[in-house]
């Protein structure tokens, strides 16, 4: 056991592991359900590319800005305080949403969603430092990712169908009392936090970690070789890939391969069960692999290139891809999963103490990445609108753009870990 771990017994685990997947799959939803409400949106408030891009992308703009004060409040309070803190701004984001008469409406509740749930995953990674061996942190963090999934899924179909029957507005005020429900089941299940002794504060990983866990100041947690490395994996392969499938799959299905809004959401309802299948899979898989020596560097290095095949093939393809549509922008977000696994593999280079702060700083890149990509894919097609292009090729154009982007940061990744 490493200094400042409390391992929990394994049904005080499992309740705790299960208290926090409630609260990440609210997240996820709200994260996701902009993809399946795009055209009911678009259609009632006349929305372009740009809006709908930088409506999807509030939501991670006020997750990211919420990151750096959240690293140091769940190694200041823990995961309890804090989660049960913030879900109550999402709480209240849900009711602006459904109250919202404009644009600027829903904006303004996407950004307070976004900072609301801010710590649906940070702070179960925060606990997980402490309270699990390192297997077990590989494992669930892919489980809760596996949540997040399930999150994803639950607004897709299942959004589609409760439309005609309850609308859009509705369906918000039901997302609000899910919240009071997590904030609830949190309160009673997550163990309380003993502040960490500011003169142990590196008393485990200060040789992987340096200086970067002395005082936990971000400064130096990111001046750290690991987190230089990974940064722009983060940022553009697992933030793009997390933008794609939470946004521009949707309008791609409906916009360049011309399927209707119900057959849209269909499509990313197995877009979404594809991704909670695999990261069900890692879970099992990552402890076995890293037993056996097959770590994290190998799995990117192995098989996130083939990701950039599935998605040139989408782009090169366009309109003519058809049915295959859904099935490459599935195989293309399945195949980037391997850079999600990298965030609790960094977080395992620092000390516990400041572990919140690690996972928090790394996350603020990965959703600042999904933030300016997803606008920026909009801004891109838009531009690319204005030149002449049809509104397929210019939506093909700015994904072709990012994929190239995408294909650069994972070169990055592989050069800087043979130094």
């Amino acid at each position: 056991m490493s200094a400042g771990a409390e391992l929990l017994p394994r049904r005080t685990a499992v309740l705790v592991f299960l208290a926090f997947a409630g609260a990440y799959f609210l997240s996820a939803l709200l994260r996701a359900v902009t993809a399946t409400l795009s055209p009911v949106l678009t259609a009632d408030f006349a929305l372009h590319a740009r809006d709908l891009g930088l409506l999807a992308g509030g939501y991670f703009l006020g997750f990211a800005a919420m990151q750096l004060p959240l690293g140091t409040w769940l190694d200041r309070y823990g995961p309890r305080r804090v989660s049960v803190a913030l879900l109550a701004v999402a709480v209240l984001g849900c009711a602006v949403f459904a109250l919202a008469q404009g644009f600027a409406g829903l904006l303004a509740a996407r950004v307070l969603m976004g900072m609301g749930v801010a710590a649906g995953l940070m702070a179960p990674l925060t606990g997980y430092r402490r309270w699990f061996d390192a297997a077990t942190q590989l494992r669930a963090n892919a489980w809760m990712l596996m949540t997040g999934s399930l999150g994803m899924l639950a607004s897709t179909l299942p959004v589609q169908w409760l439309l005609p029957l309850l609308g859009w507005r509705p369906l918000f005020w039901g997302l609000a009392l899910l919240g009071l429900l997590a904030m609830a089941v949190i309160a009673l299940r997550v163990p309380g936090w003993r502040p960490p002794d500011a003169t142990n504060s590196i008393a485990d990983g200060a040789d992987r970690a340096g200086a970067g866990g002395r005082n936990g100041s971000y400064a130096q947690i990111v001046r750290q070789a690991e987190f230089r490395r990974a940064w722009p994996l983060g940022m553009v392969s697992f933030g793009g890939m997390v933008a794609i499938q939470s946004l521009w799959a949707g309008p791609w299905l409906t916009r360049v391969v011309g399927r209707s809004p119900l057959e849209a959401a269909t499509g990313l309802f197995w877009i979404n069960a594809s991704m909670l299948l695999t990261f069900w899979a890692w879970g099992l898989l990552l402890p076995r692999l890293t037993a056996r020596g097959i770590g994290i560097d190998a799995i990117v290095a192995r098989v996130q290139p083939l990701s950039f095949v599935a998605l040139a093939a989408l782009v090169a393809a366009g309109p003519a891809v058809g049915g295959w549509g859904v099935a490459l922008l599935a195989l293309y977000c399945v195949l980037s999963t391997p850079s999600a696994q990298v965030q609790p593999v960094l977080a395992l280079a620092y000390p516990p103490q400041v572990a919140g702060r690690a996972l928090s700083a790394f996350n603020l890149v990965i959703f600042v990445g999904i933030f300016l990509v997803q606008w920026g894919i909009g801004l891109g097609a838009d531009a690319l609108a204005a030149l002449g292009w049809s509104e397929a090729d210019a939506l093909r154009g700015a994904l072709g753009a990012f994929g190239l982007l995408s294909a650069a940061c994972w070169l990055h990744h592989l050069r800087a870990g043979r130094r």
